[in-house]
């Protein structure tokens, strides 16, 4: 009786095994890109609460390994944010007021942008003594936000949050302007023309979760992106173009040509209003959020760059 039990169960086990292989169900797991950009965007390394004189906090950008300059949307006033301590440790404040939404570090010099894209050179920021000078760029579209600087062309970047009309000749692209550092000119065409179809098209290959638009028939199912410009900077380390859009929360990569790498949409717990973005040298990332109902915010994300996949 024994060794028929033996031999039962000796028949029987490979049985139910491959039994179990061969019912294997493929996973519905929604696929997401292998290039993450570096970071875990679900789980910040540490948030700071901001104080309440940057409730409106609309650019940052990095001075050095502890400190951040911060500008809101009211006064063209900059604020030092030492991380270490998380306070505000210094203002310079010039007097003027207006729309300001980008600022930008170049060596001694902070440059901040003004909606209707006039900079303000700050030069010698940390002395008492600082330049102030203003230049008009003459930037040809309104809601001027994103700001940032081009190391490797002696250049600042700056991109509209003005979407392009049907008659522009740019309605299915975003636009990215250079403003050369040597001449003080803007050039007068984009430097970079992000076509928004590739994007797109993007999100379905990659099946990136991001708001669709109401499928019509006859029609295949649309991502509903708008893609307006709230904050660009370029990455210390991949060279890469980091771009947010504040209004739908998402997150782009491009490569300097202007192809998309990498996006995705970022928490709304997280992100109420994400409006400026800046890297530590190493490639540590921080977003700031405007305050809305809750207190302005500092995200910090560490670069994690074994987890950029394939792609480094």
């Amino acid at each position: 009786m024994k060794l028929f039990h033996l031999m039962f169960l000796l028949i029987a086990f490979p049985l139910v095994s491959c039994g179990q292989t061969g019912n294997k169900q493929p996973s519905n797991k929604v696929y997401k890109p292998v290039l993450n950009a570096g970071y875990d965007l679900s789980a910040p390394d540490k948030v700071y609460i901001l104080p309440a004189n940057l409730f409106e906090i609309s650019g940052i950008t990095e001075l050095d390994a502890s400190t951040i300059a911060c500008v809101q949307d009211e006064h063209e006033t900059v604020y030092i944010y030492d991380i270490n301590k998380s306070q505000t440790i210094k203002q310079i404040f010039t007097g003027y007021d207006g729309d300001y939404e980008g600022i930008a570090r170049v060596n001694k010099t902070i440059y901040v942008l003004r909606s209707d894209g006039v900079l303000t050179e700050i030069a010698g920021y940390d002395t008492e003594k600082f330049k102030r000078t203003t230049f008009v760029t003459g930037i040809p579209w309104k809601d001027n936000e994103g700001l940032c600087y081009d190391q490797k062309n002696n250049r600042l970047l700056i991109a509209p949050k003005e979407t392009p009309k049907k008659d522009s000749g740019h309605k299915d692209f975003r636009l990215i302007y250079s403003f050369n550092l040597t001449t003080k000119k803007l050039l007068p065409e984009p430097v970079f023309r992000i076509s928004l179809d590739e994007i797109k098209k993007f999100a379905l290959d990659k099946k990136v979760k991001v708001p669709m638009k109401d499928k019509k028939e006859g029609k295949d199912p649309e991502p509903d992106i708008k893609f307006q410009i709230s904050a660009i900077e370029i990455h210390p380390v991949n060279g890469r173009l980091f771009v947010i859009s504040g209004p739908e929360r998402i997150l782009f990569v491009f490569d300097m040509k202007g192809h998309i790498f990498f996006l995705e949409r970022l928490s709304g717990d997280l992100f109420k209003q994400p409006e400026g973005i800046t890297f530590m040298k190493n490639g540590d990332m921080f977003i700031s959020n405007e305050g809305k109902e809750k207190a302005p915010t500092l995200v910090r994300f560490n670069y994690k760059p074994s987890a950029t996949g394939s792609g480094e």
